[in-house]
């Protein structure tokens, strides 16, 4: 399935013209996801790549893909944050933005990165834990960007805020079903 990820309006950044995210879950529980960001890739800047890819803290600082999943009728929710480097980050929150943990993973997850200097790719296949495969999902998929000059935009699938927020709930709007595990 495809979608397409929106810029907050109140971040426009004129090097990036527009994301897209392709996307997929196995009855395993493991998802793939690709984000497809095209523009002029020169304005961006990106972090080095990692040759050992590192679980690391504050990746959303720079340029980012991100995914968060939650259950429906529950406050709890999980974040995952995958950087161009191959560096990663996966967080569980107990309600909005509180007590923040972070998520123990079956495995690394894979990250591949290609671009050119009209897009920026980034594919991730991440296995879930088994507690977030037992139940429907809604998703909240989103991106920063960081050009060269330290100006960023905010892409999600809905903006609900006045401000960038990937952690508002009204921001998850992909419905996944639960995996046959």
């Amino acid at each position: 399935m495809r979608l397409n990820l929106q810029c907050h309006p109140t971040t426009p950044v004129s090097a990036i013209d527009d994301i897209t995210l392709e996307w997929s879950m196995s009855d395993s529980g493991t998802i793939w996801l690709r984000y497809h960001a095209s523009g002029n890739v020169g304005e961006v800047k990106l972090p080095d790549h990692q040759d050992t890819p590192l679980r690391m803290d504050n990746l959303w600082e720079n340029t980012c893909f991100e995914l968060f999943l939650s259950e429906p009728e529950t406050e709890r929710y999980c974040e995952f944050n995958f950087s161009p480097s191959g560096n990663w980050a996966a967080y569980s929150f107990p309600r909005y933005r509180d007590a923040m943990e972070p998520l123990s993973l079956v495995q690394t997850p894979e990250i591949f990165m290609d671009f050119s200097d009209s897009h920026i790719a980034l594919e991730v296949t991440l296995e879930l834990p088994v507690i977030w495969v037992q139940n429907e999902l809604n998703a909240g998929l989103s991106a920063v960007i960081e050009t060269q000059n330290g100006e960023k935009s905010f892409w999600a699938l809905a903006h609900p805020a006045a401000k960038p927020d990937f952690h508002h709930r009204e921001g998850f709007t992909l419905k996944m079903e639960a995996a046959e595990r």
